[in-house]
């Protein structure tokens, strides 16, 4: 049976998993794979393993085969352009004046052409930027502007949580993410404690929206009127893992009571449900 391996392109990029095919590969080997932008280099980054029983149906591509010394000669020499590009790039940007920028730079194996990914504020006029670039390497120059998600993607970190980004690590796609998450969740709604290294609302408020949505549905809600064991109130927070609310009661007393333990009070005739 064949063996998943995890592969990286960059130092501190995305761990991809491949289809080993019949390669027997360790750690730190390089490899050559076949990606929706052509031929790449990645790097061996785990050990191999065997198919789980989630991933055994999970479509991957297959390692193309091992890298040739040559190959990897290219490749490291592409690294090194990749970083010479971009000095060079960030000094001409300061030099033109150009509000932008840059993220990072990613040049095709086969040299076809380099991509300068960047962020702005609006629309950035980057032609002679292009025209000194393309004179200067004598390769095609594709520039591409990005979000702030991207680039926290790109660039790496780690987050408040202490763990390496979710998006640099396994978020495939951003889904967005809102404040009623955060407040659906009872969360602080202090934009320092809710947003990640890119400014936004941080990904990881979505993992568990569903199973809050789903929880809060058979408690109490806030300003709700309920009967409890020591009389009338009204609810005024809820603590949806312990699957608890607390009450104002008539005297302003504030208790803690199991969900269970409540009667809504109907408003019209102001008898118990």
């Amino acid at each position: 049976m064949n063996k998943i391996v995890g592969i990286k392109f960059k130092n501190n990029g995305k761990v991809y998993d491949f289809d080993s095919g019949h390669f027997v590969l360790k750690k730190g080997d390089k490899v050559m794979v076949i990606t929706e932008e052509g031929p790449a280099i990645g790097c061996v980054c785990t050990e191999p393993q065997n198919r789980g029983a989630k991933s055994s149906n999970r479509p991957l591509k297959k390692v193309f085969r091992l890298a040739t010394p040559e190959e990897i000669e290219r490749y490291e020499e592409s690294c090194r352009l990749e970083k010479e590009i971009f000095h060079y790039c960030y000094r001409k940007v300061k030099e033109l004046g150009l509000p932008m920028s840059l993220v990072g730079v990613e040049r095709r194996f086969d040299g076809s052409k380099a991509i300068i990914y960047f962020t702005a504020d609006g629309r950035v006029d980057f032609r002679e930027l292009v025209k000194i670039l393309v004179r200067r390497f004598r390769t095609r120059i594709e520039m591409r502007q990005i979000g702030v998600r991207h680039q926290a993607k790109m660039v790496g970190g780690l987050g408040t949580c202490g763990r390496v980004l979710c998006c640099s690590t396994f978020i495939n796609a951003f889904a967005p993410v809102t404040i009623k998450m955060a407040k659906e969740q009872n969360l602080s709604l202090n934009p320092g404690k809710i947003s990640g290294m890119c400014g936004r609302l941080m990904c990881c408020l979505t993992f568990e929206e569903e199973f809050y949505r789903k929880a809060k549905k058979d408690l109490p809600k806030v300003g709700k009127k309920v009967t409890t064991p020591r009389g009338k109130g009204k609810v005024v927070r809820q603590n949806v893992l312990k699957r608890t609310v607390v009450v104002a009661l008539e005297d302003g007393e504030e208790v803690e009571f199991q969900a269970e333990e409540l009667e809504a009070v109907n408003p019209n005739s102001g008898k118990e449900q």
